[in-house]
């Protein structure tokens, strides 16, 4: 998933997608585990995907305090 795809989600699909991911990297830690991967790059592709996700959850709650902050400052 690209950044531009993860922006354009709201919050509420931005944490389903994030558990889907979640479950999917255990899926693959698994089939890793039992010899069943065969393309080993799904592991990273899916370990950054999670890692874009949480980035813009973190960059919303950090605006959404900043502009708190500014409201509360006028």
């Amino acid at each position: 998933m690209r950044i531009s795809e993860v922006r354009e989600l709201n919050d509420t699909e931005l944490v389903k997608e994030l558990g889907d991911q979640e479950r999917a990297m255990m899926n693959l830690r698994f089939r890793k585990a039992t010899m069943q991967l065969t393309n080993t790059n799904e592991l990273g592709n899916t370990r950054k995907s999670i890692a874009r996700i949480k980035t813009v959850i973190r960059e919303r709650a950090i605006t959404s305090s900043l502009d708190a902050t500014k409201a509360e400052g006028e």
